[in-house]
């Protein structure tokens, strides 16, 4: 099978307001990044023909939100632009599947997210659920994922001091992370008695209000060494959706997250994922998901994820070395910025938060009322 590769990647740093600048100069700093790195123009006969953006109209507080941003993106006079509006990490299949088709062989892919511009992205969130039966309940991301920590709690049996480890490491590494949002250190007791936002899930189990964007290149085989001496491959790729009403549908476990990792798996021909994957970026929105998202990615048994951080196991398997959402990523390209971490990891090229001997890793993300829609994408060196 033909493979693609990713470049190279951009990415703006991460603030809880960006308010001095428009989303729009947000993308074109990472568009000129990416150009000085890797050299690529738009049109022409070798040229990027074809942009694919991630963007959200609620939260760009407009209709039809990429086209606002087609010149900075290079999809100007008359060039292909394609939008998704979806967890910016399904775009990595959407670009794989268009190289891998013959359609294009390079592809720009472009995602912002300004979460400082609503008024509350718990609003945004109730507009996901039906008008008839949840919107008007007021459902939102937060109280879904208050019901599913309590459901995963229960059935586990992990406990407030190890979720509070969770966010703790997590501050922790994102100090060493220049794109990081929130890099303010705490201890247990700061995370164990900040105020609750729906029980049981408190203030600083939950992933800041953030802004940003990310960009990367993706090219063909055959083309990705114009523009890079060290690809990284995406050698696998799966996603699922579970159940709309959580009602029908265990919360206390993810299937959908276990049958996207299992395509991905699959793909990427990895039988043993605790023997093969040694870096690995999870959309940890709220302090519980990270055991719960580890437990379905097969990196621990099921019911076992506290067990999991007793004994260290997300510094065995270098799980979210950029701090993760915790540390505040924007909700619609938190599985972007994971994407990017990974690929400057693979690379050899993370700083102060490098890792060592990475060959392969793991990037899984999430949207929908707790957890509802996963995906699970496989880069390789």
């Amino acid at each position: 099978m033909k493979r693609v590769a990713i470049c190279a990647v951009a990415q703006h740093e991460i603030k809880g307001n960006i308010w001095y600048k428009r989303f729009q100069d947000m993308l074109l700093d990472i568009l000129e990044d990416l150009q000085g790195e890797t050299g690529f123009t738009f049109g022409g006969e070798n040229g990027v023909k074809n942009v694919l953006t991630c963007s959200d109209d609620f939260f760009d507080a407009r209709t039809i939100s990429d086209n606002a941003v087609n010149d900075v993106v290079g999809a100007a006079n008359y060039r292909g632009e394609q939008k998704m509006a979806q967890e910016g990490l399904n775009g990595i299949g959407y670009a794989m599947a268009d190289i891998l088709s013959g359609h294009d062989d390079v592809i720009y892919f472009a995602g912002h997210c300004k979460e400082s511009l609503s008024a509350s992205r718990n609003q945004i969130a109730n507009m996901a659920y039906d008008p008839f039966y949840c919107r008007c309940l007021g459902m939102d991301y937060l109280n879904a994922a208050g019901l599913q920590a309590r459901a995963y709690m229960e059935k586990t049996k992990i406990t407030p001091e190890q979720l509070a480890q969770v966010v703790v490491r997590a501050r922790q590494w994102a100090s060493r992370n220049t794109y990081a949002n929130e890099k303010t250190q705490l201890n247990l007791g700061d995370v164990m008695y900040s105020s609750v936002l729906c029980d049981p899930i408190r203030s600083l189990h939950a992933y800041p209000v953030s802004d940003g964007a990310v960009a990367m290149l993706l090219a063909s085989e055959e083309r990705a060494y114009e523009f890079t001496d060290n690809p990284i491959w995406i050698t696998g790729f799966g996603n699922c959706m579970d159940d709309y009403f959580m009602g029908r549908r265990d919360l206390a476990a993810s299937s959908a997250l276990k049958k996207a990792a299992e395509q991905a798996y699959k793909m990427a021909g990895i039988k043993q994922p605790r023997k093969s994957v040694n870096l690995m970026e999870v959309m940890d929105c709220y302090a519980y998901q990270q055991p719960m998202w580890l437990e379905g990615l097969g990196l621990c048994d099921e019911g076992k994820g506290g067990d999991f951080i007793n004994e260290y196991g997300p510094a065995k398997y270098n799980v979210n070395l950029s701090g993760g959402m915790l540390a505040g990523r924007p909700l619609m390209i938190g599985g972007l910025y994971g994407v990017a971490e990974a690929v400057l990891q693979l690379k050899g090229q993370a700083n102060e938060h490098q890792a060592a001997d990475v060959n392969c890793a793991v990037i899984q993300s999430t949207t929908g009322g707790a957890g509802q829609f996963q995906t699970v994408v496989v880069l390789e060196r």
